[in-house]
């Protein structure tokens, strides 16, 4: 039988500590528009601020669904689910917010995961959530599977944006794929002022096939 908890104490901060991966779903108020699910991971990128509090590291994508319906609505729900030990499903809801890299607590809050150089680098938004509901179900289903390693992909594609376009080049990809969702809900704001891609630029970054 599911178990609903009031807060995510020490047994469940140490067991979420140990999933190397999470799911994270969002929909728009429109019943016609379409639901996000997106898979996360990446070492030390989700940390549990407060027993009902909890944030995780937005990484840079061609995609901004999330962010967008998080604006919309705040509607969101997280998912864990054990690939290793017992079976065990753990569905966080609550009530998002997007915190940009513009927002004066931004700073602190990343702080708060001392992430490294590298994810910097490809670092969108920091999202908080603040829980209204924490449940666990059995998971029986859920195949039993082994981590090989975290992927490097998204850092050595930055990397090499970096040295081929120089400074800027991710505020024109974030304006190239992160303004609107798919269903043309507002994403990101460029409040220092709307980048100038060239033509080239515009086919180049808004067909990286990177999707988060």
């Amino acid at each position: 039988m599911g178990r609903i908890f009031d807060t995510l104490d020490d047994t469940l901060t140490t067991w979420i500590g140990k999933q190397p991966m999470f799911f994270v779903a969002t929909a728009p108020n429109d019943p016609d528009g379409h639901v996000n699910v997106s898979p996360k991971g990446g070492t030390d990128t989700f940390r549990i601020l407060s027993p009902t509090t909890f944030a995780y590291l937005d990484l840079l994508g061609s995609g901004i669904e999330t962010i967008a319906h998080l604006r919309e609505n705040g509607r969101i729900v997280v998912m864990f689910c054990a690939f290793t030990g017992a079976p065990k499903v753990l569905r966080l809801h609550g009530r998002g917010r997007v915190v940009q890299t513009h927002d004066p607590e931004f700073p602190d809050l990343v702080a708060a995961f001392a992430p490294p150089d590298d994810l910097l680098g490809i670092l969108r938004s920091v999202i908080v959530i603040e829980l209204t509901r924490i449940a666990d179900s059995c998971g029986f289903v859920v195949p039993r599977m082994e981590l090989v390693e975290e992927r490097q992909q998204l850092v050595r594609w930055s990397e090499h944006q970096s040295e081929r376009s120089g400074d800027g080049w991710k505020d024109k990809y974030l304006y190239a794929n992160n303004q609107h969702s798919i269903d043309g809900i507002v994403g990101l704001d460029f409040p220092a002022g709307d980048p100038e891609l060239t033509d080239a630029e515009t086919r180049r970054y808004s067909s990286s096939g990177k999707s988060l």
